[in-house]
């Protein structure tokens, strides 16, 4: 018995040694273990940052960070008043509309009211220079059915009748205005089926992450053959809908074109007085190109 406890002892100490913190925390592991674990919670692009600093609850899909560990409410509040503060906003879905503006209009003035305030087709909203806010309804029910509220954005003209909007909606409310928008465009036709692609890569990537964590010399070696496949940080559809279900969808009569661009597009919200400092530092603008 004494033998077979020093054995034990030795076999659990080979296997630590194999098992190192540089080897678990190798590139190649870090990102597969990234793609994987965000299977049933998609993970915002900050969380990590999140994950070692705050305690994380799963809602509406996503896995975020609620309240911190540490006590830095003095730290958020001195940055909100005399610095900046940024909040990543991501996980609130994006719906895209496009197709002519006439269309665009008419259809959306069934879920909103001039009662309520402004509408899709405030002047100062339309011409793409502000962010308006309202809120929703189904079709022809003002002031009954609310759905809830939103914000949406208008891309600025460039001289063409087509336009494109943007309408930002909360997760838990992202089905039912999606439903709505679907029914009075009529968009029924899936414009754009997902491909089965990344079920394979994670599969592929779980594989390479099996040889990265086995024992010896077979894992050196994978190491050189390996270097030029590592897998690339992914975010696999998003908290609301299934990753192979349609994501555009398109009315065959007028054209109008809706997809669902949720963790396509990201958002952040910068709270201060140096936050438009901070964004002129951090941002260039771009050359225009004409054709």
């Amino acid at each position: 018995s004494k033998t077979q406890a020093e054995k034990a002892v030795h076999q659990k100490k080979e296997q630590s040694k194999t098992k190192c913190r540089k080897a678990r925390r190798r590139h190649i592991n870090l990102v597969a273990e990234f793609n994987h674990r965000q299977r049933k919670n998609i993970w915002l692009e900050t969380h990590i940052w999140h994950a070692k600093r705050f305690h994380m609850v799963k809602k509406w899909g996503y896995c975020l960070g609620n309240s911190p560990t540490e006590k830095s409410y003095r730290a958020c509040y001195r940055a909100m008043t005399k610095h900046c503060l940024l909040q990543d906003l991501s996980y609130y879905c994006c719906l895209e509309l496009k197709g002519k503006e006439d269309e665009l209009l008419k259809q959306l003035a069934r879920i909103c009211s001039i009662d309520t305030g402004l509408t899709f087709q405030e002047a100062s909203c339309l011409s793409g220079r502000f962010e308006g806010s309202l809120s929703l309804y189904r079709a022809d029910r003002y002031p009954e059915d609310m759905l809830g509220p939103v914000t949406f954005i208008w891309k600025p003209r460039d001289g063409s009748e087509n336009r494109q909007l943007w309408i930002w909606v909360h997760p838990a409310l992202k089905q039912d205005i999606l439903r709505e928008l679907k029914a009075i465009f009529q968009c029924s036709e899936p414009e754009e089926i997902c491909i089965a692609e990344p079920v394979t890569t994670s599969i592929q990537e779980e594989k390479q992450m099996e040889v990265v964590t086995s024992l010896g010399s077979k894992r050196k070696k994978e190491d050189k053959e390996g270097e030029k496949a590592v897998p690339v940080k992914k975010i696999i559809g998003d908290g609301t809908r299934d990753p192979f279900q349609s994501y555009s969808w398109i009315a065959r009569t007028t054209g109008i074109a809706i997809s669902d661009r949720s963790m396509e597009i990201l958002r952040y919200r910068l709270i201060g007085p140096l936050s438009h400092s901070v964004l002129t530092e951090t941002l260039k603008a771009a050359p225009v190109q004409t054709v």
